[in-house]
């Protein structure tokens, strides 16, 4: 017998219409005012690293489908109790990332190349773990990309710098990162 479950169907529609829509409109939905300013940088910094404006649009893009397709899984209480346990652990490990990006900004001399990219790896790992079940292939395929780009060790040299050119930015991105830690949102 055909099982057919019209909620499972709805959540599979939003998520696909999502997905095709990735732009500001749909982002103000899903990520408030600091976290589009990131990204906004982020996409400054991928762009002036790669020297590619294509690439930079596409990473920034898939960024946001994934945060918006596991916005709309949290919101339709897709994850089980373990699941549920794992995505306090990808928080928490946010978290950590954040402070750590912000105190290698803050403090001269301190920024390990190897510590920011195995955070930003092991969250990669955490957060596949997470959605393995929810989402597609090719979403998870979209979470290797951002995560695999912003852990490469020369981007990360580059951005951490002290003079030069990605400096600018990571100001900014540190800035609305410690807003998102005050606030609570990260």
């Amino acid at each position: 017998m055909e099982t057919f479950n019209s909620k499972d169907m709805a959540l599979k529609a939003q998520k696909k219409i999502l997905s095709q829509m990735a732009n500001k409109s749909v982002v103000q939905m899903f990520i408030d005012d600091t976290s589009s300013e990131i990204l906004d940088e982020l996409y400054r910094v991928s762009k002036e690293y790669t020297g590619n404006r294509s690439e930079a649009q596409k990473v920034v893009k898939d960024l946001i489908k994934v945060v918006v397709k596991i916005a709309v899984l949290f919101r339709h209480n897709r994850f089980n109790d373990e699941e549920l346990k794992l995505a306090q652990n990808f928080q928490k490990k946010l978290h950590q990332g954040a402070m750590t990006a912000i105190s290698f900004h803050e403090v001269d001399f301190t920024f390990d190349k190897g510590v920011m990219s195995g955070i930003l790896k092991e969250s990669r790992d955490m957060l596949l773990k997470l959605v393995n079940t929810h989402l597609t292939p090719k979403s998870h395929g979209r979470i290797n990309h951002v995560f695999n780009h912003y852990a490469d060790p020369e981007l990360l040299t580059q951005l951490y710098n002290p003079t030069g050119p990605l400096k600018p930015h990571l100001t900014k991105i540190c800035n609305g990162l410690n807003k998102l830690l005050e606030n609570g949102t990260l």
